[in-house]
């Protein structure tokens, strides 16, 4: 084992940098992109300097790894912004506050309404078929309402 790290030479950093990559492919998220980079990079060093001893070599595949690992997850980071839509994939929550039509009738706190070409079932006050309300919330698929003035 001694005698191989001591003969590490530009290939095998290359070799570890492509290994790397491979596994990246498989959904790393990134992080193995850059470690693999990094690999790569100390392969390149190794080539131009190739008498580098492995114990240098390690410490710089170590920094360059939590460099560039650093620097991946700042720029996630930096990337997440507010949606302009933030209820896009909310279903109910962009009806909330609108007004709609009792398709039938509200009674004991139960019934449905006429959502665009679709009906939701409904919560709220008794309500007559026909009679406006306003949707005031949502639990899971039943919308709660009241009525419209």
């Amino acid at each position: 084992m001694w005698a191989f790290l001591q003969h590490l030479s530009f290939w095998d950093w290359l070799a570890l940098g492509t290994v790397l990559l491979i596994l990246e492919v498989f959904g790393a998220g990134g992080y193995l992109l850059w470690i693999g980079m990094a690999a790569a990079a100390v392969g390149v060093l190794t080539f131009v300097v190739p008498d580098l001893s492995w114990e240098l070599q390690f410490l710089l595949f170590g920094l360059l790894s939590i460099a560039t690992a650093l620097y991946w997850w700042r720029r996630q980071r930096s990337a997440v912004r507010q949606s302009d839509e933030p209820n896009l994939n909310l279903r109910g929550q962009e009806l909330i506050g609108k007004t709609f039509v009792v398709h039938e009738a509200i009674v004991d706190g139960r019934g449905k309404i006429k959502v665009a070409d679709g009906v939701w079932m409904a919560r709220g006050p008794d309500a007559v078929t026909g009679s406006r309300v306003r949707v005031t919330g949502q639990q899971g698929a039943i919308l709660l309402v009241e009525p419209a003035e």
